[in-house]
């Protein structure tokens, strides 16, 4: 309003100024109405540019706010959707819970900021006390289900599905047919999980940290080539076949205090591990001793 007002009064100086000189014939009245001219083309030019500059910035300011309305709408949505597919995940019906793991993996599949706050309710989902019977089959499925979940969307050699930069904390989960391979995950915590059938951790890799300690391999493990920046295996108990594979796996240091294997156990280590680790472990594999 104020660049309005002083382009008005530059403008009426200007006519008034033109039309006083107008039609003299004195030289020096010439030069005046030239410089008259010429001083009203700059404070129009210059004020002008003040609108356009004025102009600009109300464009943007308008365009934040109009980013800051859609951003606070899908924000409400995404929160809704969660809320939503939250309380499907608590439902007592076995088909709407999963339902509630599917729209959580679409929420995810297109929220990247919200994907560890998925993986984290459907860990937790998983942790839930949980005693397998005929009467839970419905709920094996549903925690199978969320297993597969994890394990597609954790692996890169999936194009446009990976989650990058993932922890998973499955602390004391009853996890069956657990299969992990080929999976790239941060951190992975497993202490006091308990690992029914199968577990395959195959060629799978944690860039961070991963925890074993406790936990009961009361099936199969197929721990081949999985790799590692530093892991615990304390105190952890192999009750079925378990293999590291022939080739050592990669990490700087792993934990095998306390770790032990039923007799009639089926056991492959990698080179250099044995029944009761010992000294005699190569540096890849270090014992970490308390």
């Amino acid at each position: 309003m104020v660049w309005s007002v002083g382009l008005v009064v530059a403008a009426a100086v200007a006519v008034t100024l033109l039309w006083a000189f107008v039609g003299g014939d004195d030289p020096a009245d010439e030069r005046r109405l030239d410089a008259i001219r010429t001083a009203s083309s700059l404070v129009i030019g210059a004020g002008g540019a003040a609108a356009l500059l004025l102009a600009a910035r109300r464009q943007r300011y308008v365009e934040l706010d109009l980013e800051q309305k859609e951003h606070d709408a899908d924000e409400r949505r995404v929160t809704e959707l969660y809320g939503k597919a939250a309380d499907q995940l608590g439902s007592d019906k076995a088909p709407v819970r999963l339902a509630g793991v599917y729209a959580l993996e679409r929420l995810a599949q297109g929220q990247p900021a919200h994907r560890q706050t998925v993986v984290n309710l459907l860990c937790a989902y998983l942790r839930m006390p949980y005693e397998p019977s005929e009467e839970t089959r419905q709920e094996r499925e549903v925690r199978g289900t969320v297993q597969n979940v994890l394990e597609t969307h954790l692996q890169p050699a999936a194009p446009g599905r990976f989650w990058p930069d993932i922890d998973l904390n499955l602390t004391g989960a009853w996890l069956s047919f657990f299969w992990f391979r080929n999976c790239l995950v941060r951190q992975g915590d497993f202490r006091g999980a308990v690992f029914h059938e199968i577990v395959a951790f195959r060629d799978s890799r944690f860039t961070g940290r991963a925890y074993f300690g406790g936990a009961r391999f009361a099936g199969t493990a197929d721990l081949r080539q999985i790799s590692f920046e530093r892991a615990t295996f304390r105190d952890a108990r192999f009750e079925g076949e378990v293999d590291f594979g022939e080739e050592p796996a990669t990490g700087r240091q792993a934990d095998l205090t306390g770790v032990t294997a039923v007799a009639s156990a089926t056991r492959r280590w990698p080179a250099g591990w044995a029944d009761e680790p010992d000294e005699d472990v190569p540096e890849v594999l270090r014992v970490v001793r308390s």
